[in-house]
């Protein structure tokens, strides 16, 4: 059983990193939360990473305003290492934003709405393309490791330009 301490995070933004940390790449959304968390965005912001996908994922994100989802995919249309950037409206199945036993993102979603949970206003999902995810490992793979500084750079300049900007009254 999951438990999930729970807050209202009215204004707050949350960068959450979706991954198994054991699962060669898979990791690669949780390892870039960890390096974003040492950046200088700001104090506003909660890191925080899950190895779920599904209806589990609501209860995490509800309450915030702007939700940055980081997850592997894994396309096979383009070399690993290349970052997507998507919203749920042109929403593609990442590895971890679906799950087999449970309903997908969308449709959480949209049940979180219709039960009256306050659900982020703005949610972008950034993925990055893999090369191995069923390897159990620490390490990436070699491909994504080489790459892993490009990648982070990346996600960094993605996130500084989506980011809102907080005005205090």
């Amino acid at each position: 059983m999951i438990v999930v301490e729970t807050s209202v995070h009215s204004g707050s933004i949350l960068m959450l990193g979706i991954g198994n940390e054991i699962l060669t790449d898979d990791g690669i959304g949780p390892k870039l939360i960890h390096d974003l968390d040492k950046n200088q965005f700001p104090d506003h912001i909660v890191y925080q990473n899950a190895s779920l996908g599904g209806l589990e994922l609501l209860e995490i994100i509800k309450d915030f305003d702007t939700v940055f989802i980081i997850d592997a995919i894994r396309t096979l249309k383009n070399d690993p290492g290349t970052v997507y950037c998507y919203t749920p409206d042109d929403f593609k199945e990442t590895l971890h934003l679906s799950n087999l036993h449970d309903i997908n993102f969308l449709t959480a979603l949209e049940l979180g709405r219709r039960t009256g949970m306050k659900i982020p206003s703005s949610i972008t999902i950034i993925a990055i393309e893999i090369e191995e995810d069923r390897v159990f490992s620490n390490s990436f793979s070699p491909v994504i490791q080489k790459c892993y500084p490009e990648i982070l750079s990346t996600v960094q300049h993605m996130l500084e330009k989506l980011m809102p900007v907080r005005t205090i009254c």
